[in-house]
């Protein structure tokens, strides 16, 4: 079942895992993809970032607030490919800024483990619960650390020669979600 503090642990150190990935990185490595329908590290730190401020929150919301009596709103998975390019930095801090009132605001939900099983209603995936909600948006951070992981040292995917069989992150390519 999902522990929310381990949960909320997690969620804190995105911000920090990304900043100590990506901070001072040259445009070289922050921007490259695997080619069309896929996500660089920068896009993928925007997503995250826009997912915070337009679906778990939100959504979390409405199942406290309404239960399954409104359903969400689609969330817009490519809405940060539309976002003006900023310096990594200002996007980092900005990021680190909106997680941690994100997460300020979950707090304030003074959620019980009762909590976390109350339902809303997913507009594709039709019933689900807040606890299901919660621990997937973990995932979503984690499943996205490792695929900014991946499209980064898919930079050197020809240079390592031999190594390559070793190293089978270099011919996993992941849509982009």
């Amino acid at each position: 079942m999902m522990d929310l503090h381990e949960g909320t642990s997690i969620l804190a150190r995105t911000p920090v895992i990304l900043g100590t990935l990506l901070d001072g990185l040259t445009p070289e490595w922050l921007h490259r993809t695997d080619g069309p329908g896929t996500w660089s590290a920068y896009d993928i730190l925007g997503h995250l970032m826009h997912g915070d401020a337009t679906n778990w929150l939100p959504r979390a919301r409405m199942i406290v607030d309404h239960g399954t009596g409104r359903a969400f709103e689609a969330f817009d998975r490519l809405a940060m490919l539309s976002e003006p390019v900023e310096p990594a930095a200002g996007l980092l801090a900005r990021f680190a800024d909106v997680r941690r009132a994100s997460l300020d605001e979950l707090s304030s939900l003074e959620l019980t483990a009762a909590d976390l099983e109350r339902r809303g209603q997913h507009p594709d995936l039709g019933e689900v619960t807040l606890g299901q909600l919660l621990a997937t948006w973990v995932t979503h951070d984690l499943t996205h650390l490792a695929q900014v992981s991946e499209v980064l040292a898919r930079r050197y995917r020809d240079d390592v020669g031999p190594w390559r069989v070793y190293l089978p992150a270099l011919d996993r390519v992941a849509d982009a979600e």
